[in-house]
């Protein structure tokens, strides 16, 4: 192993739980894999290694000036807002993310939210197996609200991979798109599908899914005032990140009825407090932030991770996000 570079995985687990395999960079330097790190662990684990990988362990900048050997932190998601980015620019530290390898996983789970809102399946099923059906007088049996998508407005807040796959699946729904986008560039001409504004989508859709980033405009966008804005009928569905909604304010809102539903994979504390208002909501369905992590989502990431080292190897980095 001599001259091989030291490369420290900080919290492997979440991407790679025994169901794939990090031979591939393995081939690249001396590993050490760590399931998770805790905080005042981190400079200890981090220290010597050239190569850090990443996805939730924090790498702020007084971590970052203490470890004079790093050279690449690599971060195992797209999200990359737990190292302190400027610190590396200016210690020399190229800083890579992932970007689009959970496209289809995040969209896939969006609708499952959404159907579940519309047709209650497990609420259904789970009737039925307590004998709710047999002891029925009717050949059917439902006791909860069934919707239908076709001709129904879907409105997407961010409008990148994620949130024009969900539009591609809307369009074979049936369904009307409105969009907002930061750009506002590059837009499809679908038919049915509108640009518009946060304010305008959110007063006119019946579903609203959020695909957008967190950053210091979107962090708390998603507040009482405007859910307000909302149909009382209307869904909320939330893939992208949890602080883009004031969570008392949402539990608020489908307590006393201001919209009918919300299916959310994200939370604005992971894992959330037991004493979170939206664990206890009004229609409320909780996924614990799973839409990336199906076997093919996590497969994409860990090669596109080992791409990115052979890149910045090379000489040649890609998916840099410390320039």
């Amino acid at each position: 192993m001599a001259g091989k570079m030291k490369i420290t995985v900080l919290d492997g687990y979440t991407t790679n739980p025994g169901d794939l395999s990090w031979d591939e960079i393995s081939r690249l330097g001396e590993l050490t894999v760590y399931d998770r790190t805790p905080r005042e662990l981190t400079a200890e684990r981090s220290a010597g290694s050239e190569i850090l990988l990443t996805n939730k362990t924090v790498l702020n900048n007084e971590l970052l000036r203490s470890l004079p050997r790093l050279r690449y932190v690599g971060v195992l998601a797209t999200g990359y807002n737990v190292i302190d980015t400027d610190e590396a620019r200016r210690l020399g530290i190229t800083v890579t993310n992932i970007p689009a390898y959970s496209t289809g996983s995040v969209a896939q789970l969006t609708f499952a939210l959404i159907l579940e809102l519309c047709f209650h399946v497990q609420r259904h099923s789970d009737s039925v197996m307590e004998g709710k059906w047999t002891g029925s007088v009717d050949f059917t049996f439902r006791n909860y609200p069934l919707t239908e998508l076709a001709g129904k407005t879907i409105g997407i807040i961010g409008f990148g991979n994620i949130g024009r796959k969900v539009c591609e699946i809307a369009m074979a729904f049936g369904m009307k798109v409105l969009a907002s986008s930061r750009s506002g560039k590059d837009t499809p001409e679908y038919p049915g599908f509108e640009l518009t504004d946060t304010d305008d989508l959110l007063s006119r859709s019946d579903i609203v899914s959020i695909h957008c980033p967190l950053t210091p405009q979107t962090a708390g966008m998603i507040n009482m005032n405007r859910l307000r804005l909302m149909k009382k009928s209307a869904f909320l569905i939330n893939t992208s990140r949890g602080p883009i909604i004031v969570e008392k304010d949402l539990a608020d809102a489908l307590n006393e009825g201001s919209i009918a539903g919300a299916g959310l994979d994200v939370m604005a504390e992971e894992p959330p407090r037991a004493g979170n208002p939206l664990l206890t909501a009004r229609n409320c369905i909780i996924t614990p932030h799973i839409a990336w992590a199906t076997i093919e989502s996590r497969k994409r990431l860990l090669d596109q991770a080992a791409g990115n080292i052979k890149a910045f190897l090379s000489g040649s980095p890609v998916n840099v996000v410390s320039k």
